[in-house]
């Protein structure tokens, strides 16, 4: 591709109202970005009657031309790669799925190609249980070499991201935004990181604000990423059970985390897992899928509470990893609520409590 072509694909990505579908299924007809850009002064669209709502939306984009060609040639001064299908650059996997994107825009490092991918995924509500969870599959599958693509939200998938730092493995944030934009804005240190030892990746203008409509569409570039997705915790209702449902339509394995059937936080992973998903104890199980030999994982363990004084301890073997309201405590540890709390204030000070808000406490993994 040309670079004259580049920059009308690019134009073309940029236009309202047109997909990447659109885009792609245009081109091989036209086999010209330029021909499609200007179709209407070609007169060929007497030939092709239904593009007449496609070519309006073109038509007003056009309006835009001279700023996004402008937007285009200073990417670079951003630190920014405009990436299309047909470079050598572009995420092969992604060019597996029936909507791939036509071009996405790059902040930092892609992975090599040959590495093997996964996807961790799961709740922005998450329980302490379940961000250990995340930081550990994101961690165990870094250290054995294979690559962790998430979307860099609050919860399960800003733990994935870090974890994967600290196996100091390859990381990447497919986003719901542009790349110049940090969202949400409480993973700001995160966003920094990526950008500097990872990667952010979106099919969305470097500085397009985060729309619902957004998230939902990404997932696809996520699943559409990986070898297989881990869905960590989800709700019964969830973007990680879209992001699961793309990852089958695109032949993609989906293994999920199981947990007790009376917590919110795993009805949507014990869903899945009824519906024929793998149940995956362990990174070891991912890496048996990916069919990679490795050390020894590292183990996810709760506290002994050894070192604790009485009531310390009292109070500590009440608590689980779904936080209790102090009144629960109180009542199961024969406290008054008053003592209770400072004694939970004293183990979340050593580390071993966690406090969730509105008096509710539980375990630290």
């Amino acid at each position: 591709m040309n670079e004259t072509e580049k920059e009308y694909l690019y134009l073309l990505c940029r236009t309202k109202g047109i997909g990447a579908v659109t885009i792609r299924k245009l081109w091989e007809t036209f086999r010209s970005f330029e021909t499609i850009y200007y179709i209407e002064e070609t007169g060929m669209i007497q030939q092709y009657p239904y593009l007449q709502k496609t070519v309006d939306w073109i038509s007003q984009g056009r309006k835009k031309k001279e700023k996004l060609l402008e937007e285009y040639h200073r990417l670079s001064d951003h630190g920014i790669q405009f990436i299309t299908p047909f470079e050598e650059e572009y995420p092969s996997r992604l060019k597996e799925i029936y909507d791939y994107p036509m071009g996405l825009m790059v902040k930092g490092r892609l992975p090599e190609k040959k590495i093997p991918m996964v996807s961790i995924v799961g709740a922005r509500q998450n329980t302490e249980y379940g961000r250990k969870l995340g930081e550990w599959y994101g961690k165990e599958l870094a250290k054995a070499g294979v690559g962790v693509i998430s979307g860099m939200a609050k919860g399960i998938d800003g733990e994935a991201h870090w974890g994967a730092f600290q196996g100091g493995g390859w990381t990447g944030a497919v986003l719901g935004n542009g790349v110049e934009i940090c969202y949400p804005r409480e993973n700001a240190e995160l966003y920094k990181k990526l950008k500097q030892q990872g990667c952010l990746i979106s099919e969305y203008g470097p500085w397009d604000p985060p729309a619902m409509g957004n998230f939902p569409m990404r997932n696809r570039i996520i699943s559409g990423m990986a070898d297989a997705v881990v869905i960590v915790e989800a709700r019964e209702r969830s973007g990680s059970l879209i992001t699961a449902s793309l990852a089958l339509e695109q032949g993609r394995e989906v293994l999920a985390v199981p947990g007790r059937v009376t917590d919110p936080c795993s009805k949507g992973c014990n869903q899945l897992i009824r519906q024929g998903a793998v149940p995956t104890f362990s990174p070891a199980d991912v890496l048996e899928y990916l069919k990679i030999q490795s050390a020894e994982i590292g183990q996810i363990k709760e506290k002994s509470g050894k070192g604790l004084a009485k009531k310390e301890k009292m109070v500590y073997s009440c608590l689980d990893l779904q936080p209790k309201f102090l009144d629960e405590i109180a009542i199961q540890s024969g406290l008054e609520a008053r003592e209770c709390m400072m004694i939970l204030l004293e183990l979340e000070l050593k580390g071993y409590v966690v406090r969730t808000g509105n008096q509710h406490y539980g375990k630290k993994l």
